[in-house]
């Protein structure tokens, strides 16, 4: 969800037959960002962001550095947690955690052959595939609240030979 890209528009004719390739997403849910275990607070105690022990220590090093972390194309982090906060309203909409509509998200884009979920532990392993139910919910209406919460989408290049 936070890791669009241009290459969703470039590689788009390898997508299409004769060819008919799919993408992996890797992080689908952005180093955890997308798990809701993290909040906006980076600094302090109040939140997994203000621990110092092990991947909160680079995650937050990676937000405050302003350069992103693994091809996070969004850099700010007051705009990355402002789309999570638009975006857990869609997911208690639709009765399923935050990690589970980001991962049904991706997995729902024709596109994409494969998601990597990223789990350390069995029971998130357990919560991930619950991210199948939702398929059927995603309709084109909760996709568009989703493509207005993340306001990320890459804009297709004007078809400089169709001349329209």
């Amino acid at each position: 969800m936070l890791h669009r890209t241009r290459f969703e528009i470039e590689y788009a004719p390898l997508y299409k037959p004769p060819i008919s390739y799919g993408t992996t997403i890797w992080s689908p849910l952005a180093s955890g960002i997308l798990t809701g275990k993290y909040s906006s607070k980076i600094e302090g105690e109040e939140g997994r962001l203000g621990t110092n022990e092990g991947t909160s220590t680079w995650l937050r090093t990676s937000l405050q550095s302003g350069e992103g972390m693994n091809g996070l194309e969004e850099k700010n982090v007051d705009r990355i947690f402002d789309i999570i906060e638009k975006l857990k309203p869609i997911a208690k909409k639709l009765n399923v955690t935050l990690a589970q509509l980001a991962l049904a998200w991706a997995a729902k884009n024709p596109n994409v052959s494969t998601v990597i979920t990223g789990a350390s532990r069995s029971s998130q392993v357990a919560e991930n595939f619950q991210a199948l139910a939702l398929l059927p919910k995603l309709t084109p209406q909760i996709l568009e609240e989703i493509e207005q919460a993340l306001n990320n989408k890459p804009q297709t290049p004007y078809d400089w030979t169709t001349m329209n």
